[in-house]
């Protein structure tokens, strides 16, 4: 009976019916970003791959064309013509049989020729080294030219007379073995170490005039990527100079432009919001004198009045404090530890339970001041009043400066994190204000630590209540 075994089938590819493994895998290489995973971070060491790879790929292709016929060509050549003078020491070597004779030869071949010629009479070749009574290797051209030349057996010994740069042909004749010492310079082109060494230094220099070309105009970028990053800290940058590239200079004038309108736009904020505050707090005040002068009122009904006028004011102050932000406050070096043992002193003061822990806070920092106290008093406060034990912890390290403010209150569901950021949006159910603010706490202390470039992250705090943290780069 026939038993007949089916081959199995390869499993169908999970990346289509017609895309195999090696497929995919020159698909993979050929995503956009794929090559990101192994290129250098910088921009200079990105260019200067662009620039050394072509530099290499024209080096080797440069050697394979000169290896491949120049250094054949020059070989064979020098081979032919040390063969031919070898054939005429051998050639006279055999018409001459007096030591006189062959003294004259030897003498003639050195000044004429270049070759240490002498005659072992009765010897025979050695056996202990290749010898060569037909060309094995064709790819020799001395051998092939030597063979062509000679048609006797013969010896190329490179070994023994390699310290002093010579080469040593034996060739066996009737009577003895005639050795000829050869220099290495006849059959090795010279023009190879020149070639290498041009190669070589031309590829240095290039390479060193395009990195010093290329520190310019990363320089520009790097230059610029500084002023952005101090811009969106908060701090003052001068009007960046456009220089270097085309593209550079063209993204420099984008960013002078882009720096101009915000400040531009801030400015205007403050100026309105500082009308609108001087408008609000002249029928305030007209209000406040009018309850001073109102004797036919109840003294209850005056006394409610005066609560409303003074919720008002507090409403809006908050709402001046939102919409002005940081104002034209300029980052200036503070001490730390200092502004927090201040901070934290005035809500001991107020009868809060307050513990400060700060360590390696110093040098000092350039932050605003004042916003940046706005902003902690705003988070102590919030933490105050939901909590009743206080503690803030500052350090610094890795280019930031982080600082957790942790409660043991009630805390704040971790779905419901993002909403207390949100501005006039309390989480606190009551319309009480005394109770829940505002909403704007949160809102005000995230506008400026992000104006500082830094971001607040709320999380649980050891004592199970909530940990505000603050990181501000420095």
């Amino acid at each position: 009976m026939d038993k007949r075994v089916d081959k199995p089938m390869d499993p169908p590819s999970p990346l289509g019916p017609d895309l195999r493994p090696p497929q995919a895998a020159l698909l993979k290489w050929l995503e956009p970003g794929a090559l990101d995973k192994i290129m250098p971070r910088t921009l200079m060491a990105r260019v200067s791959i662009t620039i050394v790879v072509p530099v290499l790929l024209v080096q080797l292709i440069s050697t394979y064309v000169f290896y491949d016929n120049h250094w054949n060509a020059m070989l064979r050549r020098m081979a032919a013509d040390l063969a031919g003078d070898v054939a005429s020491v051998h050639s006279f070597m055999q018409d001459f049989h007096t030591p006189e004779e062959r003294t004259w030869l030897a003498v003639s071949a050195k000044h004429t020729m270049d070759l240490d010629v002498s005659m072992q009479d009765g010897a025979k070749l050695s056996t202990d080294r290749k010898l060569i009574d037909d060309p094995e290797d064709p790819a020799d051209p001395l051998e092939t030219a030597l063979w062509q030349a000679l048609h006797r057996p013969f010896i190329i010994d490179r070994l023994r007379y390699r310290s002093d740069r010579l080469i040593a042909v034996q060739v066996q004749m009737p009577d003895g073995v005639l050795q000829i010492l050869v220099p290495r310079s006849r059959i090795l082109p010279n023009t190879t170490y020149v070639f290498v060494i041009w190669m070589t230094g031309s590829s240095l220099l290039l390479f060193g005039v395009a990195t010093a070309y290329l520190r310019g105009q990363v320089r520009s970028v790097r230059r610029l990527a500084q002023a952005a990053e101090s811009f969106g800290k908060g701090r003052e940058v001068p009007d960046f100079p456009a220089e270097g590239a085309f593209e550079v200079r063209q993204a420099a004038r984008a960013f002078n432009i882009m720096r101009d309108r915000i400040q531009r736009q801030i400015a205007q904020r403050t100026d309105m919001l500082a009308g609108v505050s001087h408008d609000l707090r002249t029928p305030l005040t007209r209000m406040k004198l009018q309850l001073a002068l109102m004797n036919d009122a109840l003294p209850e009904d005056i006394a409610a009045l005066r609560e409303d006028l003074g919720e008002m004011e507090r409403m809006l102050e908050a709402y001046l404090a939102f919409a002005r932000g940081e104002g034209t406050e300029e980052s200036t070096p503070t001490d730390i530890g200092e502004l927090l043992e201040s901070l934290v002193g005035r809500f001991r003061r107020e009868g809060a339970d307050v513990t400060l822990s700060a360590t390696d806070l110093s040098p000092k920092a350039a932050i605003k001041p004042i916003a940046f106290e706005r902003c902690l008093g705003n988070l102590i406060g919030n933490a105050v009043r939901y909590g009743k034990s206080v503690t803030v912890s500052a350090s610094r390290g890795g280019g930031l400066l982080n600082i957790h403010v942790d409660d043991d209150g009630p805390g704040i569901a971790p779905e419901r994190r993002d909403e207390a950021f949100r501005a006039f949006h309390r989480l606190e159910p009551s319309r009480n204000p005394k109770t829940g603010g505002i909403g704007l706490g949160l809102t005000i202390a995230r506008d400026i630590v992000r104006g500082m470039g830094g971001e607040i992250i709320l999380d649980e705090s050891p004592a199970k209540g909530l940990r505000a943290s603050l990181r501000i780069p420095l």
